[in-house]
């Protein structure tokens, strides 16, 4: 394994995939974590612009890993190991998608971990006592990088879940005793309609932390009433991800905020927009020096595309995001990978897709669709256009047929002007 050699890993939450990581790190390799819920397509599509020299996948993607233009070349010997990472080497690559519908790779160096490390230990207050309960998965920074290796780095034990189940989750809340964990407000959602959750012992929990969507009030309120605080975490892939933090002390009277500005990055509104800055920023996306070149100020500024204001005392409030994207269950949903697949149907004559309020996830895709002249395609027909092209959590949860689309004098669709329309009724 040499210097800058990328290793993926295809698989649940495992203790295997953070050894590989160290590992990695250790050689100045990187490791690209796969998301499992993605299609043999999608990630044939990421491993052809990763060009990683292994992959490792656990025994339930076995099948996925072996699909045709998924597995990588031939392994050669490893050799002698020699132990030469440093912290300006990058170590992840994490795919999230732009808004042109192609997956983009975040490159973060080890300082860039070790520079959100430092945020999240003093967004937790962490220390060697502490005992992180991890059921989000390890292949997105959320649950990699917010708590489970912050924790590690800071001493403390860390309980991996495989996949989030609400049942469990509880459970080993009561009978394991952590003092942190984390949860997408779906996640939380899904916890406080558990039947165990009246009976259930929280009381270990000096925080719960959450993020990664507008957090509704309901859900941070519910856990305050069983005495456990919820902070929150602002960031992205790009920012690895901790930029703003609310801290506990925070949580009662400060609720829906982002918190201020992590001591080991800088953060700014420009025109609104959060830009940030330090050494928790990515390099920049892999083999996408056009992507990069928009996403970063010569002076190595983030542009986030979220908007936000600033109180009197200095919090952060988000108040949309710039960027086309949806947020569903914690997952980004960019509409142009759904209006690719779209414009692929011959009877179709022309498809936008937004996000939507949805009770359970946050947001989900709606599509709104233009037929062909004669064309009798239904709902039904539509949504199975998106069967083994993208993962089921991207599917449209709405299908709404329209005339003709609301465009302005260039041309391009007024997706403002569709979510107006298509609200509901107050």
């Amino acid at each position: 394994m040499d210097r800058g050699d990328r290793i993926a890993w295809l698989g649940y939450n495992h203790p295997d995939m953070l050894a590989l990581l160290f590992a990695a790190a250790r050689r100045g390799a990187i490791l690209v974590p796969l998301n499992w819920r993605l299609t043999p397509a999608e990630h044939a599509r990421i491993l052809r612009d990763c060009s990683p020299r292994l992959l490792y996948a656990d025994a339930a993607f076995e099948s996925q890993a072996r699909a045709p233009g998924v597995a990588p070349g031939t392994w050669r010997d490893l050799g002698e190991a020699v132990l030469s990472g440093t912290e300006d080497d990058d170590v992840l690559i994490v795919y999230t998608s732009g808004t042109t519908g192609v997956p983009k790779g975040a490159v973060l160096t080890q300082r860039a971990l070790l520079a959100n490390g430092a945020n999240a230990v003093h967004a937790h207050e962490l220390t060697q006592d502490d005992h992180v309960l991890t059921a989000l998965p390890l292949f997105h920074v959320g649950g990699l990088n917010i708590q489970t290796l912050p924790a590690l780095l800071a001493g403390a034990q860390v309980t991996l879940h495989a996949r989030f189940e609400p049942g469990a989750w509880l459970h080993d809340v009561a009978a394991l005793r952590p003092t942190l964990s984390l949860l997408v407000p779906p996640a939380m959602a899904a916890v406080i309609a558990h039947p165990d959750w009246a009976d259930t012992d929280l009381s270990s929990l000096r925080m719960l932390n959450t993020g990664s969507m507008v957090v509704p009030h309901s859900l941070i309120q519910s856990f305050h009433a069983r005495g456990v605080p919820v902070g929150q975490v602002y960031g992205s892939t790009e920012t690895a991800p901790i930029a703003l933090s609310l801290l506990r002390g925070d949580a009662a009277r400060k609720i829906g905020s982002a918190g201020k500005p992590s001591p080991h990055c800088e953060v700014k509104l420009v025109d609104g927009e959060i830009w940030v800055g330090g050494p928790n920023v990515m390099r920049g996306y892999w083999n996408d020096p056009a992507a990069t070149a928009e996403a970063l100020t010569a002076e190595g500024w983030f542009r986030s595309g979220d908007l936000a204001r600033v109180d009197d005392e200095g919090y952060y409030w988000i108040m949309g995001r710039s960027k086309d994207v949806i947020i569903s269950g914690g997952e980004n949903i960019y509409p142009a990978e759904l209006e690719n697949v779209l414009a692929d149907c011959p009877a179709i004559a022309e498809a936008a897709v937004i996000g939507m309020a949805d009770r359970k996830w946050g947001e989900a895709a709606c599509a709104i669709v233009v037929r062909k002249p004669g064309a009798d395609i239904d709902e039904a027909a539509v949504l199975g256009l998106f069967k083994d092209r993208l993962a089921r959590y991207k599917h449209p949860r709405r299908v709404v047929f329209a005339d003709s689309l609301p465009k302005n004098a260039l041309g391009k669709v007024q997706k403002g002007e569709l979510r107006r329309l298509l609200a509901p009724a107050k």
